[in-house]
């Protein structure tokens, strides 16, 4: 199992019936279409600290197509709760990783995260991945300072809930036939995407003027980026930091619950328990959890099941995996993903970490 469900941790959009509906006054005058066909309004696009509501049901509802999308990006049942409410932008989405086909980066657009909403995985079976929830602008209202919200309370939720719910389950056709599988804003993302190049330069402007990151911090990130690319086209940079002798050594189960403190282990200790491929148990440990060796962090959560991007599948993970509070993917250490803002959670297996008594 890759740590972050793809290369840095571990299809064609659907033809679209148009149909007439009514369309609030509000987003008329914005110039937002219907049945997830996208139209950019001519205001600023919103960027990191700008204030928003999120719309009310009945605005977004009229946004979305039969399946629960716009642009390919499916509203979900776990943002229901968010209707109506205020929110900071944390980040405009300009590009995501590829956990699907591991491809590299991929493009977005006219999409954000506001602060750190976190999908639950109420409405997919308790999938316990806590992915950032993408969050389309038409779904959402800048507020002006000292704005009043103009969303309208519970009014509608009920139609969006049925249109969120419905978009949940697909059908797929694998080697062995037809399954109905999962589906959710991780498992769509190539759909909501498009290839992009480590050298197209755009994308690392486009960071700078969104308010993603600051000057400083960009140049701190592309410099060794650039040593990093160069390396891995001549072969000299490994797909995992660390190596074992082949044998994976066994420490002591800790039987890790929420809410436990823990030390990640130093390195030197962690690669006595991968193999030779740099995994233990099928589990990877990537560039992205190396800063965190030495750190004292909480746990967060014990992780037993979850969505598989590429194939929709529920994956029950039957052996120890865990995810801590605050250590997240930085997007920064990874070849080809350089400033994904995905933040996504790596797994630990419990030989990495050793426990901290609380007094």
């Amino acid at each position: 199992m890759r740590n972050k469900r793809g290369p840095c941790i571990g299809s064609i959009l659907h033809g679209q019936l148009l149909r007439t509906v009514c369309i609030a006054p509000n987003m008329r005058r914005e110039g937002l279409l219907v049945d997830g066909t996208h139209h950019t309004s001519s205001a600023r696009r919103l960027r990191a600290g700008d204030v928003v509501d999120v719309r009310s049901a009945q605005e977004i509802l009229a946004t979305l197509d039969s399946r629960g999308s716009l642009d390919s990006v499916p509203f979900m049942p776990e943002m229901l709760n968010f209707v109506g409410k205020r929110f900071t932008v944390s980040r405009r989405v300009e590009k995501i990783c590829d956990t699907i086909a591991q491809t590299g980066s991929r493009r977005m657009v006219d999409t954000v995260y506001l602060e750190d909403l976190r999908c639950d995985g109420s409405g997919h079976a308790g999938c316990q991945a806590g992915c950032r929830i993408y969050w389309k602008e038409d779904w959402l209202q800048r507020v002006e300072e000292g704005g009043d919200s103009n969303a309208s309370g519970t009014e509608g939720v009920a139609g969006l809930e049925v249109r969120a719910r419905s978009g949940t389950r697909e059908i797929r056709t694998f080697d062995r036939g037809t399954e109905e599988v999962w589906r959710c804003q991780a498992t769509d993302a190539l759909k909501a995407s498009t290839p992009l190049k480590v050298r197209d330069v755009r994308q690392y402007w486009r960071e700078l003027t969104a308010r993603n990151v600051g000057a400083l911090h960009l140049l701190r990130v592309i410099i060794p980026a650039v040593v990093i690319e160069l390396r891995r086209r001549l072969g000299r940079t490994p797909p995992l930091p660390l190596a074992g002798d082949g044998a994976e050594l066994e420490r002591e189960p800790l039987n890790l619950r929420p809410g436990d403190l823990v030390r990640v282990r130093p390195k030197e200790e962690i690669a006595e328990s991968v193999d030779a491929g740099g995994h233990n148990r099928g589990l990877s440990f990537d560039y992205e959890m190396l800063p965190y060796c030495g750190r004292t962090l909480r746990v967060r959560d014990r992780v037993s099941r979850l969505v598989d991007d590429r194939t929709g599948r529920m994956i029950e993970i039957s052996r120890d995996c865990v995810v801590l509070d605050g250590a997240v993917c930085s997007g920064e250490r990874t070849v080809g993903c350089w400033f994904c803002p995905r933040q996504i959670f790596p797994y630990w297996r419990e030989a990495w970490l050793e426990r901290v008594e609380q007094h």
